[in-house]
């Protein structure tokens, strides 16, 4: 502690640093739309299934401001093991730095699409016209933020906190924006 180095020193910086070299490189992302996706390669630190980027349209949200990159929230849902299992959600959005060092080593250094995977996306979701499984998992992260927001708010109550559990709460689809999803496969 006395070299001068804080342990909030630790955070986030890192990724910072990757998006300013990106924008340095490629300009500002402020032109790309919403709903980008792409498709990489699992491992056994990253299992199947889809990393959600979205934006919180409610701008009252953020119960004991718990989420750091509020009014974004990520969440990794990984699809159930066996088809018609329930997905699990694999990390919350209140494990900001767990989840970009997934995405990071997922994706950092990989400039052009893994074709295999991109043609295997395709033919799952007919290009992009039968999108209902990724839809589900949608809403299964969504409710996962809702509920995660609702245990909050009941414990906090339990806890002698004064606080109205009626206020700023999370309404689910209309109150989140999808600014973009990653398909591990």
């Amino acid at each position: 502690m006395q070299s001068g180095i804080s342990i909030m020193d630790l955070g986030l910086n890192e990724f910072r640093l990757d998006l300013l070299e990106y924008v340095k490189q490629h300009g500002e992302l402020d032109g790309a739309p919403f709903g980008l996706h792409a498709v990489v390669e699992g491992n056994a630190d990253a299992p199947q299934g889809t990393i959600f980027i979205l934006k919180n349209r409610n701008a009252k949200i953020n119960v004991h401001n718990q989420n750091q990159l509020h009014p974004f929230y990520m969440v990794y849902v990984v699809d159930g093991e066996n088809p018609g299992d329930e997905p699990t959600v694999y990390i919350d959005h209140l494990q900001p730095k767990k989840l970009l060092d997934s995405l990071r080593q997922l994706c950092k250094g990989k400039e052009k699409p893994l074709e295999e995977f991109c043609r295997a996306f395709n033919a799952e979701t007919k290009d992009g016209r039968n999108m209902r499984h990724y839809s589900d998992l949608l809403c299964f992260a969504v409710k996962s933020i809702v509920d995660l927001n609702e245990d909050d708010s009941i414990n906090s109550f339990i806890s002698g906190k004064q606080m109205s559990l009626a206020a700023d709460s999370i309404d689910g689809l209309d109150d989140f924006e999808l600014v973009c999803f990653v398909t591990v496969k």
